[in-house]
């Protein structure tokens, strides 16, 4: 160890790929539950001021799953390659294109079912790291 290196950054024991990928589902299903929660706030806003979106509670909730999916994308990074970890963030717009169906009874017709499946389709193959 050099003599300006941290300990503590030395003892860190790295992320396994399958953790790093487990924490970026994690990081979808959060990004997913912000969306409903901001869609839900702005629903329901009397105001179009933006110091009313901050005391909205669904909003900020919101914001709030954001900014925890960020902290947990930096972990993930730190030990795992991006190309291998980006793709999987846009499994997002599968589980809001599910909660849009279920929460607000949007409709989920041919097209988007053909996005839906291009999507997952898509992070399969981005997601293969070339060894069979």
């Amino acid at each position: 160890m050099s003599a300006g290196a941290n300990p503590k950054q030395a003892a860190r024991k790295p992320m396994s790929r399958s953790q790093a990928i487990g924490i970026m589902f994690l990081c979808t299903l959060l990004g997913a539950a912000g969306q409903v929660l901001i869609k839900t706030g702005a629903s329901t806003l009397q105001g179009s001021d933006p110091f009313s979106m901050l005391l909205n509670l669904h909003i900020f909730s919101g914001y709030a799953l954001y900014g925890l999916m960020t902290v947990l994308f930096v972990f993930a990074l730190r030990d795992e390659e991006l190309s291998i970890l980006y793709p999987i963030i846009s499994l997002t717009y599968v589980w809001v294109a599910g909660l849009a169906v279920y929460f607000f009874k949007e409709q989920l017709n041919a097209f988007k079912l053909i996005g839906v499946i291009a999507i997952v389709a898509g992070v399969g193959v981005l997601g293969k790291s070339g060894k069979i």
